[in-house]
């Protein structure tokens, strides 16, 4: 009896990588340990954790000037330590985060053109975390709300207009956060953890959700939110290293609906989320492939698509938003990946013999118009994020390049020799006290355990 092959408008979406000339060579990629993308993509830039030799630097470069790149070209180079998580703005695409081992995540402002020396003074400075800061990511809805997640175990919610942290969730992690999203309207976000649980957050009641047992492995994972489906994905390792997903119902953690193993390759997964589409792809650290998979209504929920191959193995990758992708190509994502020595497209494509406008794979995209402020968000509403028509003949709004007027907050000055001195001796005191004060009660415990 044949096998029923499911039927998917999917099922042959193929990947092309860009020609040589169409690529970014001769790059100097950052050599770090942290489990990062490397990369991030929006319309009119790329930008990359950069090896500068020292300190914190990243590039950024104009989508359009492709070839070899100057390796003595201008860099942001204004953090202290290595840069270790970037994102672009959703709502601006000038307005790119960094965040740093220096404990600092810093917002900056990059000319339309791109830069043209190297840059040191962002428009803002979030200050707060005690260690390293790995994660950052923008809210998805509400304009200049950004989160970043630390090292020293916490998820901080800030209001990048102010520079000010407006929620500040800690003690519900109890080791390193390898990963954390928003879902679509922003009001929960999900976190990945190296205690290997899987955990539901909501940031303005700074409470836990839902929380899990999610992968088992050592080894890195990570989870995404899969849109309006409203559920989560997730990617890790199982307790015999091998790779694997599973996907979650946000209100119901005590199982996963799906957990499928992958292979035994070590590469940390990269997933990747497609709303229009409604696929998942999948790019591991090391690996030249890609797996695809469709997410879908009904108890199964995901199934396997098909599979890019190369023979380049990946150190990173990133999405370009869809309001990027070049619909007359019938280009329904584009990954950037990032190799030793190149960053190179992919454009993944629906093979259609029509020239005209294909509706049913290009329904309307997240737009770059916010929903509602930031002050809105902090008082409590939520919005889905504005749509936007991908069609030819829809005539998008020009949109000015927007000059960005933060209240910025500097970085705490760093103390003189004398003042370091000075508060050694402060701090000192202040440690005797407490040792005299903690010796009183021992001994009050001791009389009071004598008395019984």
């Amino acid at each position: 009896m044949s096998k029923i092959v499911r039927s998917s408008k999917y099922r042959h979406v193929f990947g092309t990588v860009a020609k040589p000339e169409n690529q970014y060579q001769d790059i100097r990629l950052l050599n770090t340990a942290w489990d990062s993308n490397f990369l991030a993509v929006n319309p009119k830039f790329w930008a990359l954790l950069w090896d500068s030799g020292g300190g914190g630097s990243f590039a950024v470069m104009p989508l359009a000037q492709t070839g070899k790149i100057d390796p003595r070209g201008p860099v942001i180079s204004g953090h202290k330590s290595a840069v270790l998580d970037l994102d672009w703005s959703p709502f601006n695409d000038n307005l790119v985060a960094s965040v740093s081992e220096d404990c600092y995540g810093k917002v900056w402002q990059i000319p339309e053109g791109g830069i043209k020396t190297t840059m040191s003074e962002s428009v803002q400075t979030l200050a707060g975390h005690k260690r390293k800061v790995g994660v950052v990511k923008w809210h998805p809805a509400a304009k200049n709300v950004l989160m970043t997640a630390s090292t020293d175990y916490a998820v901080k919610i800030w209001d990048v207009e102010t520079g000010d942290c407006k929620y500040s969730l800690e003690g519900k992690h109890t080791d390193i956060i390898q990963s954390c999203d928003w879902n679509s309207d922003g009001s929960l976000l999900v976190s990945t953890c190296k205690d290997k649980k899987i955990r539901v957050l909501d940031p303005r009641t700074n409470t836990v959700v839902q929380e899990a047992d999610g992968h088992l492995g050592v080894k890195g994972s990570r989870g995404i939110w899969l849109g309006s489906h409203n559920k989560i994905f997730s990617v890790g390792f199982t307790k015999m290293s091998e790779r694997e997903y599973a996907v979650w119902d946000p209100k119901d953690f005590s199982k996963p609906i799906s957990r499928e193993r992958l292979d035994a390759s070590s590469g940390v997964i990269m997933p990747f989320y497609d709303e229009g589409t409604s696929v998942v792809y999948l790019s591991g650290k090391g690996d030249g492939n890609i797996r695809y998979y469709e997410i879908v209504s009904d108890d199964k929920v995901i199934y396997p698509l098909a599979e890019f191959k190369s023979a380049d193995p990946a150190r990173g990758m990133a999405a370009m938003p869809k309001r990027g992708c070049n619909v007359s190509e019938n280009e329904v994502m584009s990954l950037w990946r990032v190799t030793t020595k190149a960053v190179q497209p992919i454009s993944f494509t629906v093979p259609r013999k029509s020239d005209m406008f294909q509706d049913d794979i290009f329904p309307d995209c997240p737009s770059d118009e916010p929903a509602i402020n930031a002050a809105e968000w902090f008082s409590g509403t939520n919005a889905a994020p504005r749509t936007m028509s991908l069609a030819p003949g829809f005539t998008k709004k020009e949109k000015a390049v927007e000059e960005v007027s933060f209240s910025k907050k500097d970085e705490p000055k760093e103390l003189t020799p004398l003042e370091l001195k000075a508060e050694v001796e402060r701090l000192s005191k202040r440690v005797a006290y407490l040792e005299a004060e903690i010796v009183k009660k021992d001994a009050k415990i001791a009389e009071l355990g004598g008395s019984q």
